[in-house]
């Protein structure tokens, strides 16, 4: 019996709630930080706001806590209450709203919540997040991949996005990829994100850990970027080859039970089950299972209508 709690924004039986659970999440997080770089208003802002991105002293080493606060983000919007998902997107937005930004180029000042800055942003996250884990074998099909982006809306809304503007289809979210996609350049300031996500700050002790595995880790999401994204950074890829690649690590990491992925920090994932009860365990096999309900669905109405 799942225990009568609040569900949250999404709750157990929603596409989100599973494809969240993934471990190919983080790889997914960090192909979204490359993509997002290409936008240069945006990756201005987050240069001239954020220490985490400046790329000498504490700044550097504040990077790592920066990508755990934006899965902790995720987390609390997936996992957590509604009272949670709401008090974390005021947060955000309260801090978006102090902050502006200058172009170099015509000293226009600009605020890093700009409808157009955050509609990138988002965008580039979830399809990162689609794109990652289906290609790593994620059971996502083409109707759940829709839902999904549907349900995202309410992640936008809650960093001050209109849901209405906020693609909810893949349809939808190709076309804007297409609008936005000349706006897209390499500038100094994403020179120098991609050069940290391919060395990236580490005590001395962990030196060799960062050669030996997070180089595979970062060329993986980088070789996950759409092939225009390659083009800009100047290192193309094969795409079939990116594909292996991704599944052979999603089985890898897959095969590690939940229980003990879950343990990680932020640790979002075991406290809804505690709240929620056994039965909100989010788990690949719910989603295969209401594709079959749905695909048997549709070929009982083509019968109909034949």
């Amino acid at each position: 019996m799942v225990h009568t709690d609040d569900p949250g924004l999404f709750g157990p039986r929603s596409v989100t709630w599973q494809l969240h659970a993934d471990p190919m999440m983080w790889i997914a997080g960090i192909r979204a930080l490359y993509l997002q770089a290409l936008h240069p208003r945006a990756v201005r802002g987050v240069f001239q706001n954020s220490a985490a991105f400046r790329m000498s002293g504490q700044g550097r080493r504040d990077a790592w806590g920066r990508l755990m606060r934006t899965a902790n983000f995720v987390g609390t919007l997936t996992y957590g209450t509604t009272e949670a998902a709401e008090q974390a997107g005021a947060a955000v937005r309260g801090l978006h709203r102090r902050l502006a930004a200058t172009d170099p180029d015509t000293g226009e000042r600009y605020g890093v919540d700009e409808p157009d800055l955050l509609l990138w942003v988002h965008c580039a996250e979830v399809d990162s997040y689609l794109d990652v884990l289906r290609r790593s074998g994620y059971p996502v099909g083409a109707a759940q991949a829709d839902t999904y982006l549907d349900e995202q809306r309410e992640s936008a809304r809650l960093v001050g996005l209109d849901p209405a503007g906020v693609p909810g289809s893949r349809a939808a979210l190709a076309a804007y990829f297409a609008r936005v996609r000349p706006e897209l350049a390499l500038t100094p300031e994403a020179r120098e994100v991609d050069g940290f996500l391919r060395r990236p700050p580490a005590p001395a002790v962990l030196v060799p850990a960062r050669a030996l595995l997070w180089r595979q880790v970062a060329q993986l999401a980088y070789g996950a970027l759409p092939a225009y994204a390659h083009q800009l950074y100047g290192r193309p890829v094969r795409p079939a080859a990116v594909t292996r690649r991704l599944r052979a690590t999603g089985r890898l990491l897959r095969a590690v039970p939940p229980t003990v992925r879950w343990q990680l920090p932020p640790r979002h994932i075991l406290r809804a089950v505690a709240r929620l009860g056994p039965d909100s365990r989010p788990a690949p096999y719910k989603l295969r299972r209401s594709a079959a309900i749905l695909d048997g669905q549709e070929g009982a109405q083509g019968e109909l209508r034949g």
